[in-house]
């Protein structure tokens, strides 16, 4: 608790404005204010070189109203559109419009007729069946059962006992009578053709594997007419540069890859005026329980590349479930067989020739198809973009394990020069040239015997269809099998297994007390645990650099950073030319500081690893594909949870993937019904908005349990709000609730602040006026908890417009325990670079205040003062005191908690790695 206060408070020039502004050093931001106000956004400490020290000197607290957000402005961007495949309308027959003629949207015959809910009853019906089977999926058991006590609570009130349906079977009758969306399932088997000697017995040579799939071609056609993205799509190739004339990648189609396939495609003329529909595929092996014995699955999923980054990382039905792969399996005999082991090859890639071949027609000739916006355009499927993981990545591309199937660098030398990229061509040439199996294998990393899938289809080339996977190659792949694992092994060879582990334990005793933050997962026992998901070694990327500092040499500490100043640069959602200069830079500090642990022995024998070599490619893939964030591999991963592990439980488990396939049908049924009757003026507002009176307030944005997330809605530089509800049984009057939160100068900061606002001319320095000539707050004030601050965060898991709300606490007890009082930026001088521009503070109190008519919302907070002139040479983070969370060389005591941090400590490391907006807006 700070024992004076020291007010640094400029008003606002501008009549009538109302607000109240801080800075540090006199006017010289003034005249910026109304161009670019003052913002404040969260902020996060984590400690550095310093123990817990006695109370430390007392803080600043200055008084600003209206806390805002820093947000992105969207540059200035110029876009070019290839010539020639262009996306232009046409009629249903394929003609294109006459020039000048209108191009008004075609609507389907369904359109014109009077809309209605069928095959549901009314709005009522439709909201009751996807509430019970999607939103709730809810048990049949249950269904009937609530249908059965809602026909008794009818009856006991004198009416027939009538029910919306009669029971389950009815409401499943009904979502399946739904024609929009309707993708039928299909299967196929697969067998072994090879030659059966007499006597040969073995299993799989005589089972028949089975394929369930849907026709890629009518779920392309579903995604491409969802007018949910009729706002959120590219219909053609196109390049977009800023106002410095720098290219800009972030969707597919901004990218070199799709412009390449228009070059291709326009030198013929049958394709000019078409679109260019690049077909995106994942697959990736899943199990629904460890508990129950085999119980793995194989999907395979399929999207486009016209679909915009933000809708396929939201999930909004851009992602769709194609195929159940077979999973061969055999005796432990035949296990670990060649034979074996080609068959499963071959069977892995005849399947998705045969599930992909109805697309093959609309490669070579333009299909006529229906989009989101209303326009039919002549439509050229391609091939696009592979989502996978490293193991998958080698099966599709026919290479060995440990060889990159992007380029043919020497499985031991990846890193080295000299490698040009792989293509079928180059596979061919050396079958040709090397009829040997063993030298394909050893000196090539190419099986033999086999072609990839891409191969029977036109203008596809799987190596370089690779796409790039930030989850596994970089996130669980370098940061957590790699650089956190070296660094355990660093500790054992250098102090021994006992005293490494003494080490460790205060690494988890400061991992433990890194202080709350918005959607930060907590790790109370630190990073002891044994099985990791993708967010946990996210949540661990986020506090474990300053939480090694002083424990391992400063060189390592460097190589980290290195590390993940390229990740929190390669995940934003849009790059630049500079952006990717900056990751060649990068990655070479990288790789240079890393040599640190080839001599320190933990890597005796170099380092060549195809997930670290991975990271060489990301910039022509950002060049190719656009952001990486839109084709990584989380997508599938997070599509597994909807498409397979939940439909699994629903089922009764005998003979499940039967149970499984219908379920995801019913799903998207109801998906695309929505979807149809909004569009069709059925579903301009919820239903039960309607019913109440007063409207029910928005339930997340009021809870005070919720830290936030992603957020739909227009895209807005930020703002932030007070909580709905202040804090109850509190005083209201200025003098009392200064005694009672001991802020013994609470009510001069106010007086001040209402001279400001009468005296906006003022140039006096407002410390100089007398507090008698200051009029006095009388008045009730109102205390709140937290503030939500809503801003544009793309790089982070956001809505689709890229919008994101987090909340900022201010408590005395927090769920019953100690204080809580959360960090802020706050923006002083817009031109100046990163965390030079910023404040670092904490908020002390929220609250509003009524004078003479005007509201005022405004917090009350400490500063924290930057420690030097830059930020720490090795961990590359700001330093502010009077901080906390210092650990350091020093190990940190055991009864320290997380609540504790940010009182126990007197200096930290400003940490922007917290998350990935405050690494782009303060560093």
């Amino acid at each position: 608790m700070p024992r004076s206060l020291n007010p640094r408070d400029i008003p606002c020039p501008v009549a009538g404005c109302g607000r109240y502004f801080t800075t540090r050093g006199g006017l010289s931001n003034h005249s910026r204010i109304h161009n670019q106000q003052d913002r404040v956004q969260r902020g996060h400490c984590s400690s550095i070189q310093r123990p817990p020290q006695p109370e430390p000197e007392p803080s600043d607290v200055d008084l600003i109203d209206n806390v805002a957000t820093p947000a992105s402005d969207p540059p200035y961007e110029d876009m070019v559109i290839h010539p020639l495949i262009n996306g232009r309308p046409c009629k249903p027959n394929g003609d294109f419009f006459e020039q000048g003629a209108s191009e008004q949207p075609n609507h389907p015959p369904e359109a014109f007729s009077v809309p209605n809910f069928d095959p549901f009853e009314n709005q009522a019906h439709f909201e009751l069946a996807d509430l019970l089977f999607r939103r709730s999926q809810l048990a049949r058991s249950h269904v009937r059962e609530l249908f059965q006590i809602l026909s008794a609570f009818d009856l006991a009130k004198g009416g027939d006992g009538s029910v919306p349906y009669t029971n389950d079977v009815d409401l499943l009758e009904t979502i399946d009578s739904i024609t929009v969306g309707d993708v039928q399932w299909r299967s196929f088997t697969i067998t072994y053709s090879g030659n059966l000697e007499d006597g040969d017995e073995t299993p799989w040579k005589k089972e028949e594997f089975l394929v369930w799939y849907r026709d890629p071609r009518e779920v392309l056609i579903n995604q491409l007419g969802n007018a949910d993205f009729k706002s959120e799509m590219d219909f053609a190739p196109k390049k977009v540069y800023d106002n410095k004339n720098r290219r800009r990648y972030s969707d597919f189609m901004s990218g070199d890859w799709a412009w390449r396939q228009a070059e291709l495609l326009s030198q013929e003329p049958k394709f000019h005026g078409s679109t260019l529909c690049p077909v995106i595929l994942g697959s990736d092996k899943t199990t629904v329980s460890v508990a129950t014995g085999q119980n793995d699955y194989y999907p395979l999923y399929l999207s486009n590349g016209l679909v915009h980054n933000n809708v396929r990382r939201a999930h909004r039905n851009a992602v769709s479930l194609l195929a159940f792969l077979a999973i061969p399996r055999t005796d432990r005999e035949h296990a670990d067989s060649d034979e074996f082991r080609r068959f499963r090859r071959q069977l892995f890639h005849a399947s998705l020739q045969e599930v992909l071949q109805s697309l093959h027609g609309g490669m070579v000739h333009p299909e006529v198809v229906r989009y989101a916006d209303g326009h039919y355009r002549r439509t050229v499927w391609c091939l696009g973009p592979y989502i996978a993981d490293y193991p998958e990545q080698v099966l599709i591309t026919c290479i060995v394990q440990g060889w990159c199937p992007r380029c043919t660098a020497d499985k031991n030398d990846l890193d080295g020069e000299g490698a040009g990229p792989r293509s079928h061509e180059h596979t061919l040439a050396v079958h040709a040239a090397m009829p040997n199996k063993k030298d394909l294998w050893d000196n090539y990393g190419i099986v033999s015997d086999i072609m990839p899938f891409t191969y029977g289809f036109p203008r596809a080339n799987i190596h370089e269809l690779v796409a790039p996977d930030l989850l596994h190659q970089i996130i669980k792949g370098t940061f957590k099998d790699h650089l956190v694992t070296w660094v355990e092994e660093y500790l054992v060879l250098t102090y021994g297994p006992s005293g490494a582990e003494k080490i460790m334990a205060d690494i988890d005793r400061r991992i433990a007390a890194a202080p709350l933050f918005p959607n930060l997962r907590r790790f109370p026992q630190g990073r002891g645990f044994k099985q990791w998901t993708g967010d946990d070694s996210k949540a661990l990327m986020k506090v474990f650099l300053p939480a090694i500092a002083g424990h391992v040499p400063a060189q390592m500490i460097r190589a980290i950073s290195s590390f993940m100043d390229f990740c929190y640069l390669v995940r934003r959602p849009v790059l630049d030319d500079d952006d990717l200069d900056r990751l060649d830079e990068i990655l070479v500090r990288f790789h240079g500081e890393q040599v640190i642990f080839e001599h320190e022995g933990v890597r005796p024998d170099g380092i060549s690893l195809p997930r670290q070599h991975s990271l060489l490619h990301y910039k022509i893939l950002a060049r190719d594909f656009g952001a990486p964030n839109g084709l990584c591999s989380s997508i599938t991963e997070s599509k597994h949870i909807k498409a397979v592990k939940e439909p699994w439980r629903r089922s009764n488990r005998y003979e499940a993937l039967g149970q499984m396939l219908i379920t995801n049908q019913r799903l998207d049924k109801l998906a695309a019904a929505r979807i149809h009757f909004k569009e069709n003026g059925l579903l301009k507002q919820s239903m039960f908005e309607s019913l109440v009176d007063p409207p029910l307030p928005p339930p997340e944005a009021d809870k005070e349990d919720d830290d936030g997330g992603p957020v739909e809605g227009q895209v807005i530089m930020g703002e932030t709000v007070l909580a709905r509800k202040a804090v109850p049984n509190l005083a209201r009057r200025v003098h009392r609730l200064s005694v009672t939160l001991n802020l013994p100068q609470l009510p001069q900061l106010i007086s001040r602040f209402l001279y400001e606002q009468e005296n906006l001319d003022l140039e006096t320095p407002l410390d100089d006026v007398p507090i008698e000539d200051c009029p006095v707050y009388t008045g009730k004030i109102q205390v709140f908890p937290s503030a939500v601050a809503t801003y544009y965060a793309p790089s982070d898991i956001s809505g689709v417009g890229g919008m994101f709300r987090e909340r900022i606490r201010s408590v005395e007890s927090w769920w019953g325990g100690p204080l809580r009082h959360d960090c802020v930026f706050i923006e002083h001088n817009a031109d100046a670079p990163g965390f030079r521009g910023l404040f670092a503070a904490r908020v002390r109190l929220l609250f509003r205040i009524k004078y003479k008519g005007i509201k005022y919302p405004c917090a009350l907070v400490t500063w924290f003062s930057a420690i030097g002139d830059g930020p720490c040479k090795d961990t590359r983070m700001w330093m502010v005191e009077p901080d906390l969370d210092a650990y350091g060389e020093d190990f940190i005591p055991r009864h320290i908690d997380h609540t504790d941090s940010l009182d126990a400590f007197v200096a930290f490391y400003v940490n922007k790695y917290i998350d990935h907006h405050a690494y782009e807006i303060a560093f």
